[in-house]
């Protein structure tokens, strides 16, 4: 079975084809407000907290 209509068969008149799709807006770069300066700890598996290293 094809998606096709028959020749013979004509679409609706109210019909009007799709819009094309527009572009997604660029997603600027997420940054943290107030978190800590340097490298990720969990990245780095370093965790202090005031000078003091800490784990969990």
């Amino acid at each position: 079975m094809t998606n096709r209509r028959p020749p013979h068969v004509k679409p609706p008149a109210h019909l009007s084809p799709s819009p094309p799709v527009p572009d997604p807006e660029p997603v600027p770069a997420a940054t943290e407000h107030g978190g800590r300066k340097g490298p990720d700890p969990t990245r780095y598996g370093d965790w202090e907290n005031k000078g003091i290293a800490i784990d969990f």
